[in-house]
């Protein structure tokens, strides 16, 4: 056993392993709100490409450099819940009372929503591109 280090120190590509220690996957992502020191869970990558699985907090039995262990055995770890990416939106606000700024904020708000990033209501699984650009990020890592 090495030394355990907070939940702020994990980065993508770390190993995740099982209670009796078998290796689980990678960290895709850690989610929670550093600012407040709230650590909520992990993404787990199980696969390259696959979608990842997520681990909430208190399934996360401890935290060492480079590797989370789970309080979970590896047939609990298998089934785990996909990891859902949050909703998104976008707000955009006209600053003026001529109707330029809500031209230009209709315009944006199209481009936004056909070219950028589709804004989505509710929480979705991880586009291939998304779960490629992970992939590398991993590597990286």
């Amino acid at each position: 056993m090495g030394n355990s280090v907070s939940w702020l120190a994990i980065r993508p590509g770390w190993k995740v392993l099982s209670a009796e220690g078998s290796e689980i996957g990678k960290v895709d992502e850690v989610t929670g709100d550093d600012t407040t020191d709230i650590f909520d869970g992990l993404s787990i990558a199980v696969s390259a490409l696959g979608q990842p699985r997520y681990a909430t907090s208190d399934q996360i039995a401890s935290i060492e450099q480079g590797t989370v262990r789970l309080s979970l055995d590896r047939e609990q770890a298998e089934q785990l819940s996909q990891y859902l990416q949050p909703a998104t939106s976008v707000e955009i606000e006209p600053d003026d009372r001529n109707g330029f700024a809500d031209r230009v904020a209709a315009d944006a708000r199209k481009i936004k929503g056909e070219i950028v990033e589709p804004t989505q209501g509710h929480e979705h699984p991880f586009n291939i591109w998304t779960r490629i650009a992970h992939f590398f990020r991993r590597l990286r890592s």
